[in-house]
């Protein structure tokens, strides 16, 4: 297929690109920034928030499936509402007329667990009402709805993941569940962390292979099995204080501390501690294969590959 993506230069794109190439598909990969293209991969320098490239870009390339990643996350929201409404609502308005005037035949929507509030029933459901406190949460609620309307409205094939916080050998994008991934980051390149957490903060995670895999069945998955837009998907659930302690059972030595920031803390105690993913399960066979000991066990040497070939890097 020709697969276009948005955003594709962030912590998901990336692996999303090598997944989509490993199974023979052309992708257009769109970025603020172009790249050099690669085997199977054409970049294209792409701002979400501009109608007119974005029109341009669909028209020239035509794709069949469109993932829409492009988006400004929670933490980095907050420091920048403006902006982080114009790339997550204005560009999602974008990609959605340009997919349907330009016939995309499936649309996959790129949503996350900030668009609960809090005080919800543990796991959470799906059919609450939404009450996120983040404009990051408040736009990927708003892109929600308009994947329904343009389903609905103009029979556009819109599906989407409601993401927990997403865990890979990655540089921290600016998320409020970056702590989790600094445990790693930084207990390995530097061996100790102080995360902007308190020890008992339990949100929802995900290592990524998971998250790309969730993404290429749903897109895979025949429309008239799917009961839902937008869907749960869940993988696993620990404390901030047990990730730390996984992460010291493969490196010796590391050390943890805890200086909670209120505007992060504040963000993580409004998501959900766990997520209901039975629509996704019975829907299109979801299943997560990743839990946090085997998560730490494949990403602590992709870790520390990392570090060995960037060098120290700061944050």
């Amino acid at each position: 297929m020709n697969v276009l993506l948005t955003g594709a230069g962030g912590q998901l794109g990336g692996d999303l690109i090598d997944a989509l190439v490993a199974a023979g598909h052309q992708v257009v990969a769109t970025d603020l920034a172009p790249r050099a293209d690669t085997v199977g991969v054409r970049w294209r320098a792409l701002d979400v928030t501009d109608a007119a490239a974005v029109d341009a870009t669909l028209a020239d390339e035509r794709p069949e499936l469109v993932f829409h990643l492009a988006a400004i996350l929670s933490a980095a929201g907050e420091r920048a509402p403006e902006r982080c409404y114009a790339v997550n609502q204005t560009g999602t308005w974008n990609l959605l007329e340009a997919s349907r005037r330009h016939g995309v035949g499936r649309f996959l929507f790129t949503s996350s667990i900030a668009v609960y509030g809090p005080d919800l029933p543990d796991p959470t459901p799906e059919d609450v009402a939404l009450a996120p406190g983040t404009m990051y949460g408040v736009t990927k609620a708003s892109g929600e709805l308009l994947c329904a309307y343009y389903r609905k409205r103009h029979g556009l094939d819109c599906r989407g993941v409601r993401f927990p916080g997403l865990i890979s050998a990655s540089l921290p994008g600016g998320g409020s569940s970056d702590y989790a991934l600094f445990m790693y980051v930084d207990g390995v390149r530097v061996g100790r962390y102080e995360a902007f957490c308190r020890p008992d903060t339990r949100i929802p995670l995900m290592y990524m292979p998971d998250g790309v895999r969730a993404l290429l069945e749903l897109a895979a998955a025949p429309r008239d099995g799917l009961t839902r837009t937008v869907y749960n998907i869940a993988g696993f659930s620990p404390r901030a204080d047990e990730i730390a302690a996984d992460v010291g059972r493969v490196v010796p030595g590391v050390a943890f501390s805890y200086a909670p920031d209120p505007l992060r803390q504040g963000i993580l105690d409004s998501w959900p501690r766990a997520l209901d993913d039975a629509a996704a399960r019975a829907d299109w066979g979801w299943r997560p294969r990743y839990d946090l000991a085997a998560m730490t066990d494949d990403l602590v040497p992709r870790v520390r590959a990392m570090v060995a070939a960037d060098g120290p890097l700061g944050h």
